[in-house]
């Protein structure tokens, strides 16, 4: 035992000073104060990277102190995020026979069209602008807001358990199948702890209950099952990662040279019908429109973190007097058909005929969506970061630090930005970026080469 000790001490010591910030961080935290928010964040991050360091080799600990690290937050109500009054009220319609795509919640407040324990705790936490719309989350999302309704018993904190603990398994089961997936591609797996001990991680997903962990589990067990060239059974799978967050719809193009044409219609075909048989649950005929009026909002509406658009609304209110409402509809219009355009141009011009090249593309197509996007939140991050680990590409890894500046606007009337905060997220993060792509390549334009 002592040798164990001297042999551990330190990891033991800093894994015992996580234990105390991410306490700190759950229960004694309110998010306008930012100084203490980035304090403890860059204090955890730097003892994440010394128990990596340590004991990367030691997969018991990590992943016993990964584990430890999360259920700190077990009864911790969410202190960055009020999303999760939404995702319960949701699975409180369903419990309550009610689809969710359907109403706003002010329309069902306004018509007293359900009665529930938690009714007005949930709608009086929510913010206004999501009791005004319709709401956005894929039925997967949808089934496991009910499942967390049920297993909750009507009570606030018992469906914030419940969630919470539905993404702890999805981390472990993202940790299992990153690791295999590591192996498969001749990479060390202790790679995957990257993910599973980032302090952004626990804090989003754990801590504010962000399903980005879930989308990512099912998202990289399909990637793995890809790898042993069991494609067929990993369509199911990535079409529930589809149902769950709709960003791995944007990936699909890039495995057209990776399985060749025929079998990629076969892929996409088993895709969307998973995807298709997952959403009948839940379809009606004005689904479409209210699901797409609101997912479309977060093109035309929202602006929160954004690096290129913010120069872009800079230059065009002060130069050509541009109307900042009217720039971002235009600005989100064209940014959808700018980014159709860079998948496709990863989709044909990389070879990408190896599984690590196609992932690879999916760090440049994402990066490139949150470098060009109006509103990038911190837990967005974590799906890049998640399947990032998988390649050479580590500036995911910087901004999984730097993306907590963004939190400032908190701690200002009105939610106001600080302009320098995001130039020195964004100078980092870019200057990484550009750095690996060519900075340390001998070949310009390297990520249209492999």
């Amino acid at each position: 035992m002592q040798s164990y000790w001297r042999l551990h001490r330190y990891p033991i010591l800093f894994a015992v000073a996580c234990i105390l910030f991410y306490w700190s961080f759950a229960y004694n935290l309110v998010r306008t104060d930012s100084v203490k928010l980035f304090m403890l964040f860059g204090a955890l991050f730097f003892l994440c990277y010394k128990l990596i360091q340590f004991e990367k080799w030691n997969f018991k600990f990590l992943l016993v102190v990964g584990i430890l690290f999360r259920l700190v937050f077990l009864i911790a109500e969410p202190n960055l995020s009020q999303d999760f009054y939404r995702f319960i009220w949701d699975g409180e319609l369903i419990k309550n026979g009610i689809n969710p795509y359907l109403y706003t919640p002010d329309q069902i407040m306004e018509q007293g069209m359900a009665s529930f324990l938690s009714m007005n705790e949930l709608y009086e936490g929510m913010s206004d602008l999501n009791a005004r719309h319709y709401s956005n989350y894929p039925p997967v999302n949808q089934i496991l807001f009910a499942l967390a309704a049920f297993l909750g018993g009507g009570s606030v904190l018992g469906s914030t358990i419940v969630m919470r603990l539905i993404i702890i398994l999805a981390d472990l089961g993202m940790l299992y199948f990153g690791r295999k997936l590591l192996q498969n591609l001749n990479k060390a797996n202790h790679l995957a702890f990257w993910y599973f001990l980032n302090p952004l991680v626990i804090i989003e997903l754990t801590g504010n209950l962000h399903f980005e962990g879930v989308m990512l589990f099912f998202f990289v067990w399909a990637l793995y099952l890809i790898s042993k060239n069991k494609w067929i059974w990993a369509t199911p799978v990535y079409a529930t990662s589809i149902m769950v967050k709709l960003m791995p719809l944007m990936f699909l193009p890039l495995f057209i040279k990776y399985f060749g044409f025929k079998k990629s219609a076969g892929f996409y075909t088993l895709v969307f019908l998973g995807c298709a048989a997952l959403l009948i649950p839940f379809f009606s005929p004005v689904f479409i429109d209210n699901y797409s009026d609101t997912v479309g909002l977060w093109f035309s509406n929202f602006e929160f973190n954004a690096s290129i658009y913010n120069v872009v609304k800079k230059i065009s209110v002060t130069y050509y007097e541009a109307k900042p409402w009217e720039l971002i509809d235009s600005y989100g219009s064209l940014i959808q058909k700018v980014v159709v355009i860079i998948v496709l141009l990863l989709a044909f011009l990389r070879k990408n005929q190896k599984l690590e090249s196609v992932i690879s593309s999916m760090v440049f197509a994402l990066a490139f969506y949150y470098f060009l996007s109006s509103t990038v939140h911190p837990w967005y991050v974590v799906f890049l970061l998640g399947f990032a680990i998988f390649t050479d590409y580590r500036f995911p890894l910087v901004w999984s630090c730097t993306i907590i500046l963004s939190y400032y606007a908190y701690s200002n009337p009105g939610y106001k930005e600080n302009l320098w905060l995001l130039s020195v997220e964004y100078i980092l993060v870019i200057g990484f970026f550009i750095y690996e792509m060519i900075g340390s390549r001998p070949k310009k334009l390297y990520f249209f080469k492999k």
